[in-house]
C-alpha cells in the first residue's frame, strides 16, 4: 500500500518571556587582581581559602598568632599569581581598612558575629568558613581552564554533590581548553576588525570552539598563519554543511558529547518523528527546527523532498544537522543523504548515535555476542521496500544457533518472520525478545520462544518502534519470563 506523503513542517519553540528558575544565590564572578583581602585564621581550611583567593590574583593579608604548618608551607612557596602577607597577629578594626573582601575562620560564634559585623557595616562582603549565618557570598566547588572557570554551588546543602558535579565536568572539559581560552583572547581584536558582526564571526568562533574540543593543543604563536586561515574561511565560505548526526534511542543522556556541539551550532535542524524533545531542547535556541517525520506505516516526508531540502538551505549558507533517531548509518538512510550532498558538492560529516540493538542491550542486561553462545551478530531489516519480506536476505544463513540475529522495523512482519526462519529449520523453541519504545518511558517488553514471537509482538502494540531479536543468548531472559514451574522444570533438566 502507498503511503501518503506530507510536507517539512516547521515546528516553532513557545516564544513566551523568557522566565529565570528560582535562585538559591546569584552566580558571580570577581575580579580580584591587585586588590587587597583580609584572611582572619591560620588553619588548615583558611590556607585554602588563601590559596585559592591569591590564583585569582589578589594580595592576601593573613591575620594569625600561629600557622598551620599547611599554611606555612604555603607561604614559603608563594602563590602562582598573587602574594601573601602575614601579619602575625589577630584582626583588628584596622585590618579592614581598603579590603575588597572579607573571611575569617572564627573559632567562636561571638568571634564569627563580631568579625561579620564589622565587615558588613563597612560594607564589605564577608565569609566565615563553614558559618552560613555569617556569610555574604559561599565558596563553590570550581574547574579551572582559566580563562574559563566554572564554578559550581548547591548552596552548602549538598557539598560533596557539588564535588560529585565538578568531577563529571572535569571529566567533559579537555585541560588544553585553556590553551585554546588563552588564543581567544589574542585573536578576538582581530575578530572584530575583519570579520562583519553576524554569520562570519559566528562561522569562525563555531570552528573555533571545534577545534578547541578535538583534543589537539592549541598553537602557541600566530605568525603561523592559523588565526588568518580561520579568518579567511570565515569570510569567503559561500557553501553551508551538513552534520548527519545521531539521537539514539529515546533518552538524551545517550547523546554523545560530538553531537551535543553539531545542535548547538546548527541554523536548521531537520528531525524525524521518533527524536526525544528532550533532544532538541539541548540545541541551539535560533536553531529552526524542521519535522520531517519518517515512520514506517505513517504518513511521511519523501526522501527525495528532504535530500532536496538539504540542499537548498546549505547552498543558503546554513549549516543543517539532520537529526536522526538511532545512529544514521544503520537503517537511517544516511548513505542516501550523502550520497546526494556529495553529487552537490556540500561539505558532510557523520556523527554516529547509539542504535537501538546497543541500547536494547544494554537496558536487557544481555550481550549480543557471548564466547559460549553467539560469536557473531546480524542487524536485518524487517520489511522491504515495498513492505514485505526482503527475498535478499539469507534466510538460511540466518538459522545459525552461533548467530544473534536483531531485525529493525519488523513489527507488522513478526508472524511471517517467524514463519520464515522456521521453515529454513531454526526451532520455533529458539528464545526471542521484542523490545518497544526502547529507552522512552513507554518502554514495553516481551521475551518468549519463536513461536509466539507474533503474539508477542502484537501485544507490545504498534504506536512505538519495536525491535526484535533471537537467539540463544537471550535463553535466560526468557526463562525469567516463564511461569515459576516451568523454571523449576528447567533448572532440574539443566
Amino acid at each position: 500500500m502507498r503511503q501518503k506523503s506530507r510536507k517539512p513542517v516547521e515546528v516553532r519553540k513557545d516564544r513566551r518571556p523568557a522566565r529565570v528558575s528560582a535562585l538559591a544565590s546569584l552566580p558571580l564572578f570577581f575580579p580580584l587582581e591587585g586588590r587587597k583581602v583580609l584572611l582572619a585564621g591560620g588553619t588548615d581550611a583558611a590556607a585554602w581559602k588563601a590559596e585559592l583567593i591569591a590564583a585569582a590574583g589578589a594580595e592576601v593579608h593573613v591575620y594569625a598568632e600561629t600557622l598551620d604548618p599547611v599554611f606555612e608551607s604555603l607561604l614559603e612557596k608563594g602563590s602562582v599569581k598573587g602574594r601573601f602577607v602575614h601579619h602575625a597577629h589577630s584582626w583588628t578594626t584596622g585590618s579592614f581598612d581598603g579590603v575588597a573582601l572579607a573571611i575569617a575562620d572564627a573559632e567562636t560564634d561571638e568571634e564569627a558575629e563580631a568579625f561579620a559585623s564589622l565587615a558588613r557595616g563597612i560594607g564589605i562582603p564577608v565569609n566565615v568558613i563553614d558559618n552560613p549565618p555569617y556569610c555574604d557570598f559561599l565558596f563553590g566547588s570550581i574547574v579551572n581552564r582559566s580563562p574559563v572557570v566554572v564554578g559550581i554551588s548547591t548552596n552548602g546543602v549538598a557539598p560533596i554533590l557539588g564535588q560529585a558535579i565538578r568531577r563529571k565536568i572535569e571529566t567533559l572539559l579537555p585541560v588544553s581548553l585553556q590553551g585554546w581560552a588563552e588564543l581567544a583572547g589574542r585573536v578576538r581584536g582581530s575578530v572584530l576588525s575583519f570579520l562583519n558582526a553576524g554569520l562570519e564571526r559566528r562561522r569562525f568562533w563555531e570552528r573555533f570552539s571545534d577545534l578547541a574540543f578535538s583534543g589537539r593543543s592549541a598553537p602557541q604563536e600566530l605568525d603561523d598563519g592559523f588565526a588568518q586561515t580561520l579568518l579567511d574561511n570565515a569570510r569567503t565560505r559561500a557553501s553551508g554543511r551538513v552534520t548527519l548526526v545521531g539521537a539514539g534511542p529515546g533518552d538524551a543522556e545517550y547523546l554523545t558529547l560530538k553531537a551535543v556541539r553539531a545542535l548547538q551550532s546548527a541554523d536548521v535542524i531537520l528531525f524525524d518523528d521518533l527524536v526525544d524533545d528532550a533532544v532538541l531542547e539541548l540545541a541551539r535556541r535560533e536553531a529552526k527546527r524542521l519535522l520531517v517525520g519518517k515512520r514506517g506505516g505513517r504518513q511521511s516526508c519523501r526522501q527525495e523532498d528532504i535530500n532536496n531540502l538539504m540542499v537548498t538551505l546549505a547552498h543558503q549558507g546554513k549549516h543543517v544537522v539532520r537529526l536522526k533517531s538511532g545512529d544514521p548509518m544503520i537503517f537511517g538512510r544516511g548513505g542516501e543523504e550523502l550520497d546526494r550532498l556529495a553529487q552537490e558538492g556540500i561539505p558532510a560529516t557523520v556523527v554516529p548515535g547509539i542504535t537501538a540493538a546497543s541500547a536494547m542491550a544494554a537496558r536487557l542486561g544481555v550481550s549480543l555476542t557471548h564466547r559460549d553462545k553467539a560469536q557473531s551478530v546480524r542487524f536485518v531489516t524487517g520489511h522491504s521496500r515495498h513492505g514485505d519480506l526482503p527475498e535478499t536476505v539469507d534466510w538460511k544463513g540466518l538459522t545459525d544457533p552461533a548467530t544473534t540475529t536483531v531485525f529493525y522495523m519488523g513489527a507488522r512482519m513478526a508472524g511471517r518472520i517467524g514463519e520464515r526462519l522456521t521453515g529454513e529449520g531454526l526451532s520455533p523453541d529458539t528464545p526471542a525478545v521484542a523490545v518497544s519504545g526502547i529507552a522512552t518511558p513507554d518502554e514495553a517488553r516481551w521475551s518468549g520462544p519463536l513461536r509466539d514471537l507474533e503474539a508477542g509482538v502484537a501485544g507490545l502494540g504498534l504506536e512505538r518502534p519495536v525491535l526484535i531479536a533471537l537467539g540463544t543468548v537471550f535463553s535466560r531472559k526468557v526463562a525469567e519470563s516463564l511461569p515459576e514451574d516451568e523454571r523449576r522444570m528447567l533448572r532440574q533438566a539443566g
